[in-house]
């Protein structure tokens, strides 16, 4: 029996999941969480020998998640199953010591054997995304440029970007500059949208 630990912000989904992986004769879900700051003492508590993590919860996102189980409980392996498949999580997740990466649409006798080929210690990754992940390739953008752009999301002047990333609005322009020319935008909101939609302003 593979024990699983279900670690998703929106109880619906995580319900869903719960339900169709129970059908399995050979997997157990034994733990659920709604945070990723709570998925390594569950999986210790539950024993759980794979976790299914979202990528965005509140806490800490599913790819943080991911490399706090690696380090503090390797015994439980981990495998993204998110909305969002983008390039930049792929990579990310797999650089954080994610097993396995696939998308919340994926039908659920694939999810199943995901989830035992994971255990099996082997990588899974979903196909269609790991072509466009070496066709984007890893972010370009610095930390500094991401903090940047990740301010600029919520819309507001370059001053308050400024006051939010403890940067002099000259360097904020300079950032934003660089992001803009990095990703190929015209403006920042679209510098901003380009960085997002491959997901390379996850933390």
């Amino acid at each position: 029996m593979i024990r699983l630990l279900l670690a998703d912000d929106q109880a619906l989904v995580r319900g869903a999941l719960a339900a169709l992986l129970d059908l399995e004769a050979d997997l157990a879900v034994v733990a659920q969480v709604g945070r990723g700051d709570e998925v390594v003492d569950a999986a210790r508590a539950s024993a759980a020998d794979v976790a299914l993590l979202d990528v965005e919860m509140p806490g800490l996102d599913g790819i943080a998640a991911a490399a706090a189980l690696r380090a503090a409980y390797p015994a439980c392996r981990s495998l993204v199953v998110t909305t969002f498949g983008r390039p930049g999580y792929l990579r990310r997740a797999l650089d954080a010591g994610a097993s396995g990466f696939v998308v919340k649409d994926t039908p659920a006798e694939q999810l199943a054997d995901a989830v035992r080929r994971v255990h099996r210690g082997l990588r899974v990754v979903d196909p269609d995304l790991a072509v466009e992940s070496l066709a984007v390739g890893s972010s370009p953008l610095t930390e500094r440029e991401r903090d940047v752009l990740v301010a600029a999301a919520g819309g507001g002047t370059v001053a308050d970007i400024a006051r939010e990333t403890f940067l002099s609005e000259g360097t904020v322009r300079n950032y934003l500059s660089a992001a803009m020319g990095k990703t190929g935008a015209r403006t920042r909101a679209e510098a901003v949208r380009l960085a997002q939609e491959n997901g390379w302003l996850l933390g």
